[in-house]
């Protein structure tokens, strides 16, 4: 029997004899990250984008803000507003149309990881208390779907949100007339940089950062959001038990991470504004 048909017939077992030597089918580590670009910038109609790649995992975030009314009871609150995309391109797995499942589940994650972070003050986006605020669509599309989606499309949705501008607004509350002056453009502030980072047990052993291949054959997930040095959100699904040696291994993991991706982001900024 030949290596394809063996992984083809026995997927775990071909993963498990890999894994017992502390390496995967790729060649990497099981605690080692796939390698992360991030590019700011890469829709020029939109008010923010940024595209990541982690490993062959593709990303783009594309940022429109429009003028809404803010929710009676949050009346100085904007609104931020995250879809995520599972494009047909990315993956044989999906089709066109309505949202699946999957994505549903990512927009929710996304959402989720970003307020609990506190990333955007949302009061920023208001422009008259009770009458009109600004709402950012934030669209997140899945270009290559190789693992890891949610990592990609926070990190995505994050650089994003340092490259908006906003128009300045005059709003007059007797008429309801709006004027955009497009002249005076100012920047959302961002005031952290949440970072994810996926595990999963396969075989019995923590794998970090997964392809799609090592997510498929997993009996439990991890993710785990850090921001300023600190775990912001953590989510699992599946039966594996996690001992508290495991989980500080995958927090401090995921720390380095963030705090990679945060000089990458702050590197960018500095060369966008010079």
């Amino acid at each position: 029997m030949d290596l394809k048909t063996f992984k083809l017939l026995h997927p775990v077992k071909y993963y498990k004899d890999y894994l017992e030597n502390n390496i995967r089918p790729d060649g990497r580590e099981l605690e080692e990250l796939r390698p992360l670009a991030i590019s700011f910038d890469v829709i020029k109609s939109a008010d923010g984008s940024a595209i990541v790649k982690v490993g062959n995992t593709t990303v783009v975030c594309g940022i429109k803000a429009e003028l809404a009314t803010p929710n009676a009871l949050a009346p100085r609150h904007g609104f931020l507003v995250p879809n995520v995309d599972l494009s047909p391109v990315s993956s044989p797995s999906y089709r066109p149309g309505p949202p699946c499942d999957e994505a549903q589940v990512y927009s929710q994650s996304v959402a989720d990881a970003i307020s609990n972070a506190r990333c955007i003050d949302l009061q920023q986006l208001c422009i008259s208390p009770g009458k009109l605020v600004w709402c950012l669509y934030c669209d997140l599309v899945c270009l290559d779907h190789d693992g890891c989606v949610l990592d990609a499309a926070i990190i995505a949705l994050v650089a994003a949100f340092h490259t908006v501008k906003l128009p300045t607004i005059q709003y007059n509350s007797d008429t309801e007339e709006t004027e955009a002056d497009t002249s005076r453009l100012l920047p959302l502030t961002v005031d952290c940089v949440p970072v994810t980072t996926s595990f999963v047990m396969v075989a019995g052993r923590l794998i970090a950062d997964p392809t799609t291949e090592e997510e498929k054959l997993a009996s439990t997930t991890l993710t785990v959001t850090v921001s300023d040095g600190k775990m912001s959100f953590f989510n699992q699904s599946g039966g594996d038990p996690m001992d508290s040696r495991t989980l500080k291994k995958c927090t401090d993991s995921a720390i380095k991470r963030e705090r990679s991706v945060k000089k990458m982001i702050q590197t960018m900024q500095r060369k966008s504004s010079s």
